[in-house]
């Protein structure tokens, strides 16, 4: 396998751990009301788990309130279980068409949590990157061993697979010091 294709492959599985990374922290809950919040959420639609963003649209008209107008009436139920059995903590409050989610300030204790929770997320994250570099870095000596490539080659591989380990990490790093700003200020 040629060096650029090594490099290409661990580029794109840190970029899959920062992507899955700025996902995850969408759903945290922050003290303001995000559809990013309840997006995500499965719900059971006809025996079928559906993220709830494809049964309704999803409104933020005030700071503290998210609003969801089911596309199908019928829906409005399942969509309330789901809600309910998430780990939101918001308990929906519906009328025939739609459901409202008052989104409640956090504590100071909760705060706190949120931002260990989240801080434990991006080490996780930092984690995926470092075995990204790991195996394009086991790639590297194989491709060598097998004279595929020069010893110069995997050398140079090496140190470009660490520049981009350590590009991936600072975008974790401003990544979690935005959602944690975020946490404590809302």
């Amino acid at each position: 396998m040629p060096l650029d294709e090594i490099l290409l492959e661990t580029e794109e599985k840190m970029e899959s751990a920062v992507e899955y990374l700025r996902k995850e922290f969408r759903g945290i809950r922050t003290g303001q009301a995000s559809v990013g919040l309840v997006d995500h959420i499965k719900v059971d639609y006809y025996g079928s788990p559906t993220d709830l963003r494809q049964l309704a649209s999803i409104a933020t008209p005030e700071p503290n309130l998210i609003v969801i107008k089911p596309f199908d009436p019928n829906s409005l139920k399942d969509i309330e279980k789901a809600i309910i059995a998430s780990d939101l903590g918001i308990t929906p409050q519906s009328d025939k068409n739609i459901i409202r989610l008052n989104v409640p300030a956090l504590s100071i204790e909760r705060r706190k949590q949120l931002a260990n929770q989240v801080k434990k997320m991006a080490e996780q994250a930092r984690v995926a990157v470092r075995n990204a570099r790991r195996d394009g870095n086991k790639q590297l000596e194989k491709e060598q061993k097998s004279s595929e490539i020069t010893e110069d080659d995997a050398y140079t591989g090496k140190e470009k697979t660490q520049e981009l380990t350590n590009e991936y990490e600072k975008k974790i790093d401003e990544l979690l010091d935005a959602k944690v700003k975020d946490i404590e200020e809302s």
